[in-house]
């Protein structure tokens, strides 16, 4: 085998195995493993495919990269990419452009060409190299905003970037417009050619949901965020917005009773809770935890599913954790089974029978505390989705009903019910 021969497997067994590298030799350094395993998705996945990530996770980098490596090893390829703007598709094709000329890239060229990789068009919406085979007229790489003209283009890679943007989350208008380009899109796939979709979601009815083949990664999963990077981020912006950009969940806050939620450190003390049990189907367990302070209350709020026998351990090792006291827990589903099975778990349980409307309850206690509450910086992301998230007659609310409960005990005979026609 010669040198060459030697040269080619070696870049393949790298493009194979560990692609990332190419992006870490060419300056990227704050790429991970969890990017390499992105990049060959993109490179290798043969089906449409969405990836969804957090913002800041360098989901783009990694598109450039994989871009770069294909049209070297691929030049047969004709790949359109889209994004929101035409600045920021500037911005990606003179990416692409740039890691082309890389020592590397023109390393892998040789290796697998026996000649470098020429820039033969190179503008901000183009790239096209000597490496192109084929007689068609379309560049191996050609980039567009969202709001271009796409009649007559044809591509056999087909990749959209952060095509959704913060106008599709206050804009239903702009919602339906990214989703009328999308499924336009599909018309300029040629036959045997694929989509790489990727962005992160905005709004719960965005052009996402026309996307095949979903993978998340949230700010929990990749580790690139560390514990107090995520709750400064959080602190600096609506829940919703967090949980979508973030947390790759959707929280609607129009109209919401309970917007934009304080968090900060609970001050472990003497503490009460109160759980609202659920044993298997749709509704969930919520476990709610508080402690009063002058200026109001601290607070901890986490969701279970399934049955709640299931999560004794896990139910009694947080109310160790925050100090409570007492544990409420009303009988009108379960007849008391809850309170009498976790004494075991628990000493000091109140069982109680619940005769208020649930409704009247929550925007007589929780409502009118809301804004003197703090929430613990580990609050579930579900439990504060039920508790943003409440409408009337809407599911699940366990979360906001366990939430007003306790702050009932706390307010017994200080608080009148609200006027129901008034709030």
């Amino acid at each position: 085998m010669n040198k060459i021969s030697d040269d080619t497997k070696f870049y393949l067994d790298l493009i194979k195995k560990r692609p990332v590298a190419f992006g870490l030799e060419c300056g990227f350094t704050d790429l991970k493993d969890i990017h390499n395993k992105w990049i060959k998705l993109f490179l290798f996945n043969k089906k449409d495919m969405t990836l969804q990530a957090h913002r800041g996770s360098y989901k783009t980098t990694c598109l450039s990269i994989a871009i770069a490596i294909m049209i070297i090893l691929n030049p047969e390829l004709s790949i359109i990419f889209m994004r929101k703007a035409d600045n920021d598709v500037k911005e990606i094709v003179t990416q692409v452009a740039s890691l082309l000329k890389k020592d590397l890239f023109q390393s892998l060229s040789l290796a697998l060409w026996d000649k470098p990789c020429i820039l033969k068009t190179e503008s901000v919406f183009e790239v096209e190299t000597n490496l192109k085979l084929g007689t068609r007229g379309t560049p191996q790489l050609f980039g567009m905003g969202s709001k271009g003209g796409i009649t007559g283009k044809h591509g056999d890679l087909i990749i959209t970037d952060d095509i959704i943007n913060v106008n599709d989350r206050i804009s239903k208008a702009h919602r339906e417009k990214t989703k009328l380009t999308y499924q336009e899109l599909q018309n300029i796939k040629n036959r045997g050619g694929r989509f790489i979709n990727t962005g992160t979601p905005w709004h719960k009815n965005d052009a996402f949901t026309l996307m095949p083949n979903l993978i998340k990664f949230d700010c929990y999963q990749t580790g690139l965020m560390t514990d107090e990077q995520i709750f400064k981020i959080r602190d600096s912006m609506s829940i919703s917005l967090f949980s979508a950009n973030y947390e790759l969940k959707h929280i609607s806050d129009e109209d919401s009773f309970f917007k934009n939620p304080m968090y900060g450190k609970y001050p472990v003390k003497d503490s009460r809770a109160q759980i609202d049990c659920a044993y298997g189907g749709k509704d969930t367990i919520a476990l709610t935890i508080m402690t009063e302070s002058k200026d109001g209350y601290y607070a901890f709020g986490k969701v279970f599913t399934g049955h709640v026998q299931e999560h004794y351990k896990e139910i009694a090792l947080l109310l160790s954790q925050y100090k409570v006291g007492t544990l409420y827990a009303e009988t009108n589903a379960d007849k008391g089974f809850f309170a009498k099975e976790f004494r075991n778990y628990w000493q000091v349980i109140r069982s109680y029978h619940e005769s208020m409307n649930k409704h009247l309850k929550i925007v007589t206690y929780l409502q009118k505390e809301w804004k003197n509450i703090t929430w613990d910086n580990t609050t579930d992301s579900d439990y504060m989705e039920q508790v943003v998230d409440y409408q009337e007659g809407g599911e699940p609310d366990d979360a906001p009903d366990s939430a007003s409960s306790l702050i009932r005990e706390y307010n017994r005979g200080k608080v009148k019910a609200v006027d129901t026609l008034g709030y």
